[in-house]
This record gives structure tokens, C-alpha cells and sequence, in this order.
């Protein structure tokens, strides 16, 4: 991943991680907690693709994992996400541009129900069981509602910043060049002109004009010798 990439995605995650816990996590809401990171991970990968989404979901996770008040084992969230992030980058467009909201929508849906189910099958492998207790119906139902009414909010803003970062400034600098060039070229071929010292510039036109003023100097003279 270059750089920028790395440096928009992990500020994303940051912020994402920070308002989650500190904001979301405190709203006491029914069933499932919203969750952000998974939204910012699914609209990085819809931008990135299917491997950067991977790193950016198991970066998100591990982050996830080691941030407070986490109770499970570090490294559960972050193989969930990195699966959902390898998964939602294989849908990716090709444009990196979504004609509809209905393609983003269900994959919202899928990776909510998606993430719930996987941290509750490994979390069945490790011996937690708290999803039982909750209710898993109940979880997947929740999880799902809230992460689609807080996806219009998030995944096209993180797509948004993602594709712009994209635009590399040297690559844009070097493309303007580029064009100037061009821009020169044609005029040079359009008009027979050269461009700095070479034949045709202002150099020749001061010794064109020069030339014309001798000449006319030399037929005046005639003229009055006649």
C-alpha cells in the first residue's frame, strides 16, 4: 500500500475506533453496538480492493483488540474484519465509482450479519459463549439495523476522502507538465515558430525584421539614384 493510503486509512480507523467506543459504545442501545469501524473498513475496501481491504481490516481489528475495555482475546476481531474486508474489496468497482446505493447497501448488510456470525464462531472456538446469552437472533438483527442506518453516513464520506487521496499531487504536477509540452508542440507545429534559442524564436524575428530594414534602406537609395 503507498503511503497515502497508509495515512488515510489508519486516521480513518483512528477516528472511527476512538467515536465508537468513547460515543457509541456509551448509547446503550438494544442488542448490537453500531459499528463504525466496520463501516469504514467496507467503504476503504470498496476503494482499495480486496487486499487492501484485508490490511485495513485486520489493522482496524487488531486495533480493535488491544483498545479499552476489550474482554476477548486479541486477534479475534481482527481475523473477522480481515475476512469482511477481503470479501467487500472483491466487489469493488471497477471505476472505484458506485452507479446505486443498492449495491453498498446489501454489502453493508452482508458484512454486519457476516461479522456478528464470525466473532461469535470463534469466539464459540476460544470457549466464549456470551453470544448465547444475549441472543444471537436478536445480535444479527440489531447489528444489521444500526449498521444500515449509519451506512448513508459513512461508507460514501470514506470513499469519498479514499479516492481522493488517490490522486497522487507529484503524478498530477508531472501530468501538467506533460501537458504543457504538448501545448507548446502544437503551437510550434501550427505556426512554424520554435521555442528558446532555436530557429524561428524571437532571435530570428529581430533578424528578420533587421534583413527587411537593410532592404528597404538599399531601394530607397536606388530609387533616388534614378
Amino acid at each position: 500500500m503507498r503511503f497515502n493510503r497508509i495515512l488515510l486509512s489508519t486516521t480513518l480507523v483512528v477516528v472511527a475506533l476512538v467515536i465508537q467506543v468513547s460515543v457509541l459504545a456509551r448509547l446503550h442501545l438494544p442488542g448490537a453496538v453500531p459499528d463504525l469501524l466496520l463501516l469504514t473498513v467496507l467503504g476503504l475496501a470498496l476503494v482499495y480492493g480486496h487486499v487492501g481491504g484485508a490490511l485495513v481490516g485486520f489493522g482496524a481489528g487488531l486495533l480493535a483488540d488491544l483498545a479499552p475495555p476489550a474482554d476477548h482475546a486479541a486477534g479475534r476481531y481482527a481475523l473477522v474484519l480481515c475476512v469482511i474486508g477481503y470479501l467487500a474489496g472483491l466487489v469493488k468497482p471497477e471505476n472505484g465509482r458506485l452507479k446505486s446505493a443498492t449495491a453498498p447497501m446489501v454489502v453493508v448488510v452482508a458484512a454486519a450479519v457476516g461479522t456478528t456470525l464470525l466473532y461469535a464462531g470463534v469466539g464459540a472456538l476460544v470457549g466464549d459463549t456470551a453470544a448465547r446469552h444475549v441472543g444471537l437472533p436478536s445480535l444479527l438483527f440489531t447489528a444489521a439495523l444500526y449498521d444500515l442506518l449509519l451506512a448513508p453516513f459513512v461508507v460514501p464520506a470514506v470513499m469519498a476522502l479514499a479516492r481522493r487521496a488517490e490522486n497522487d499531487p507529484l503524478a498530477e504536477s508531472s501530468a501538467a507538465a506533460k501537458s504543457a509540452d504538448i501545448s507548446s508542440g502544437w503551437l510550434s507545429s501550427g505556426t512554424g515558430l520554435r521555442i528558446g534559442n532555436q530557429r524561428g524564436g524571437i532571435g530570428g524575428l529581430k533578424v528578420k525584421a533587421a534583413r527587411a530594414r537593410v532592404a528597404r534602406a538599399g531601394r530607397i537609395k536606388g530609387v533616388k539614384r534614378l
